[in-house]
């Protein structure tokens, strides 16, 4: 089965061709420049310069979140768009079980954490032996306190992965045991892994349709909570 896989989830941006179990090509850009502008272009290349087409992909995986609203936003938009015209499947993968997947290899705990602003984190916990995944806790948005909580009890080695992983090692070195931070070309996050995550899917004979797929957030989007916050003073001053 050959994926095409999108994640733009954070601030880079990249692309994944798998087939089977073998990586074709994958795409990656951190410039800075808007997801909406590259990634779909970092896809047509990708599928070009591999010899493929679109009638060759028989299913699409994309980072569903937690992450940025609208990178989120425009990865979903961009692999529904995709899946619709071909009506092959379409896998929403966890962003943070995408990263942890990618840094399998490592033995010990893998935490992937994404910075979610307002003083929290995006992060999930993982046991990796011998490439096998085991997850010991959900997504959630948490402050860093409550991160340290999760794993400052656990004398196993700890890696960092993520675009907030910087931030967790230099706020928590010294409190929590056994941290490892990511190399940064290894530490963000990669379609690869979204690829991967749902090829294992796959395998156990899924096929979810593009139309079912929704975006997890963990968090109500700014806007949203905005018109929220708007509306409670509006009631409250009547």
């Amino acid at each position: 089965m050959r994926i095409l896989a999108f994640e733009s989830s954070a601030k880079a941006a990249s692309v994944a061709v798998l087939d089977g179990e073998k990586l074709l090509g994958e795409y990656y850009q951190n410039s800075g420049q808007t997801h909406s502008r590259t990634l779909m272009q970092m896809a047509s290349d990708l599928l070009r310069n591999c010899d493929l087409t679109p009638a060759d992909i028989d299913a699409c995986a994309v980072a569903a979140g937690p992450g940025s609203f609208t990178g989120v936003r425009i990865g979903v938009a961009a692999a529904k768009g995709f899946c619709w015209g071909r009506e092959v499947p379409l896998f929403g993968v966890s962003t943070l079980l995408a990263m942890a997947r990618g840094a399998a290899p490592f033995d010990g705990l893998i935490v992937p954490v994404m910075d979610a602003r307002r003083s929290q984190v995006y992060c999930a916990v993982f046991s990796s032996e011998n490439g096998k995944l085991t997850r010991l806790a959900d997504d959630a948005a948490l402050s860093l306190g409550e991160l340290a909580g999760r794993l400052e009890n656990s004398e196993k080695n700890k890696l960092l992965v993520g675009d907030g992983a910087e931030l967790c090692y230099n706020t928590l070195y010294g409190r929590v045991p056994g941290l490892i931070l990511a190399p940064e070309h290894l530490r963000h996050q990669r379609a690869s892994g979204a690829a991967l995550c749902a090829a294992e899917r796959a395998a156990s004979g899924e096929r979810p349709e593009a139309g079912a797929l929704r975006p997890s957030y963990l968090r109500v989007p700014q806007a949203e909570r905005e018109r929220n916050e708007r509306l409670k003073t509006e009631r409250s001053s009547e």
